[in-house]
């Protein structure tokens, strides 16, 4: 079969995420806001390459927020920018860009309106602190925005809460070229498929090819997954990936087994 000739690659745009917390490291906490975030960055051509998980000590969010937000097109953080004193992420983005923090006007008079006079504690009010020259980010669910500054989106830990952020911001975003792919399922161990497989990838180096073993009633396979922009050139590489299945004895299907 005649490959068509890969097209040209533009610049991805790519994104990485910090997931901020000691009870995210602890296992006290799961994240859910991870898999989310990928999904909605996929639909939008974002390419996320790298997530950190990063305990609440701020010389390390510093260090982690100046590295991702240099290599990547977008970074995204969630979590500690709650009220209480172990809720640093705010300070350590300031420090990061080598600001200072404010209590943002609008930040205040959102938060004004929902607390009644009286209540708006000095933890609530520091949930009002963000770098000078950080815009916000609507927080829908419980009042207390997110905010950004340049290229780096901070948002909170609580999932609906990353949720509705990210829905709200996601028009500010430059996406680019939406990866498509294509799975197909073997019943082939990967130590049977292992080197000719290489050999396929080689042959597209525009086309990510992932293997995903699994063990179901007692066979050993794999799922084979494709990912790329150009639709037709992923038709014909998994093409090419199920004749690799067959010719090594094996029967593809496209949906898992």
């Amino acid at each position: 079969m005649t490959e068509p000739q890969a097209a040209a690659d533009p610049a991805p745009i790519t994104a990485s995420v910090m997931i901020i917390g000691n009870e995210i490291l602890s296992g006290r906490t799961t994240d859910a806001n991870l898999p989310y975030l990928a999904a909605e960055l996929t639909k939008l051509g974002i390419r996320l390459m790298e997530v950190r998980v990063v305990a609440d000590i701020e010389a390390d969010i510093v260090d982690a927020i100046n590295a991702l937000r240099a290599r990547y097109t977008y970074l995204f953080t969630t979590g500690g920018i709650g009220p209480t004193h172990d809720d640093i992420t705010a300070a350590a983005v300031a420090k990061a860009f080598g600001v200072v923090l404010h209590r943002h006007p609008d930040a205040v008079a959102l938060m004004s309106k929902r607390y009644k006079p009286g209540e708006l504690t000095p933890g609530r009010l520091k949930m009002t602190e963000v770098p000078v020259g950080a815009g916000l980010v609507d927080n829908p669910v419980s009042g207390a925005p997110g905010f950004q500054i340049e290229n780096v989106f901070v948002m909170a830990g609580i999932p609906a809460i990353a949720r509705a952020m990210f829905d709200g911001l996601k028009h500010r975003l430059k996406g680019g070229p939406r990866m498509l792919s294509r799975t197909v399922v073997s019943n082939l161990g990967e130590g049977l498929i292992a080197t000719d497989l290489g050999a396929l990838q080689a042959r597209y180096p525009d086309i990510e090819i992932g293997s995903y073993p699994f063990h179901r009633r007692g066979v050993f396979g794999s799922s084979l997954v494709l990912r790329g922009i150009d639709a037709a050139r992923l038709d014909i590489a998994a093409e090419d990936v199920r004749a690799l299945v067959r010719r090594l004895g094996g029967e593809p299907t496209d949906e898992p087994a």
